[in-house]
C-alpha cells in the first residue's frame, strides 16, 4: 500500500506540474496559443513575449504555483518517501505536459517554486544569482543557466548549512533539477554562440 500511496503522489505531483498556464491565460484572456508565436515555449519567457508583461507575469506566478503546491501536498499528505522524490515530478509535468502534448516549458519557474517552498534560503540564494546575471547580461537564458548551476553548487557546498538540503536526497533531486534545465536550453547555447540570443527588452524570437 505504501508504494500505491507513494505512486499517486508522484502522479498528482506530475499532474500539478501538467497544468498548460501559459496555454490557459492565453487562449482565455487573450485569444492567443502562445504554442504558435516566439519560441513556441509554454514557459512565462515566451509568455511575457507573446501577451506581454502583464499576462507573462500571471503565467510565471501560476507556473512557481504549480511547483510550490506539489511541495504541500508532498509534505502534508504523504509521508513514505522524502518529498522532494515525489515533487520532482512537477517540474517533469511543466516540461512534457500530458495536458499539452508533452510540449512545456523549460522548468526554470516550477523549479523555483518547489524551492521557495522546500528550501526558502536556497531560493533566495539563486534569486540573488538570477537578477545579478540579469542586470550584467540581461539576457533570462542566460540567468536561468547561471541560477541552475548555483543550485548545483549551493546543492552541495550548503554554505549557510541549510537544515534542508542535509542529506543526499535533496543534493541529488536538486542536481537533476539542474540538469534538466541546462539540458532544456541547449537551444540557448546556440543562439549564444551565435551571437543571436535575444536580451530584455528586444522583441525578438527566443526561448
Amino acid at each position: 500500500m505504501s508504494h500505491l500511496t507513494s505512486l499517486l503522489f508522484i502522479l498528482i505531483a506530475y499532474l500539478i506540474g501538467s497544468f498548460p498556464s501559459g496555454l490557459i491565460i492565453g487562449k482565455a484572456f487573450y485569444k492567443t496559443d502562445i504554442r504558435e508565436h516566439g519560441s513556441g515555449n509554454l514557459g512565462g519567457s515566451n509568455a511575457m513575449r507573446v501577451l506581454g508583461k502583464k499576462g507573462g507575469l500571471v503565467v510565471y506566478f501560476l507556473d512557481i504555483l504549480k511547483g510550490g503546491i506539489a511541495v504541500l501536498v508532498a509534505i502534508h499528505f504523504q509521508s513514505e518517501i522524502h518529498p522532494l522524490m515525489v515533487t520532482i515530478f512537477s517540474p517533469v509535468g511543466h516540461v512534457y505536459p500530458i495536458f499539452a502534448g508533452f510540449k512545456g516549458g523549460k522548468a526554470v519557474a516550477t523549479s523555483a517554486g518547489v524551492i521557495m517552498f522546500y528550501a526558502p534560503l536556497l531560493f533566495l540564494m539563486l534569486l540573488v544569482v538570477f537578477f545579478a546575471s540579469l542586470a550584467l547580461f540581461k539576457m533570462i537564458s542566460l540567468s536561468s543557466v547561471f541560477s541552475a548551476i548555483a543550485l548545483f553548487v549551493f546543492s552541495w557546498w550548503n554554505p549557510f548549512s541549510n537544515p534542508n538540503l542535509m542529506g543526499i536526497v535533496p543534493k541529488v533531486i536538486f542536481t537533476l533539477v539542474a540538469i534538466l534545465i541546462l539540458i532544456k536550453h541547449i537551444p540557448n547555447y546556440k543562439r549564444l554562440i551565435a551571437g543571436t540570443e535575444p536580451k530584455i527588452g528586444k522583441n525578438k524570437k527566443s526561448t
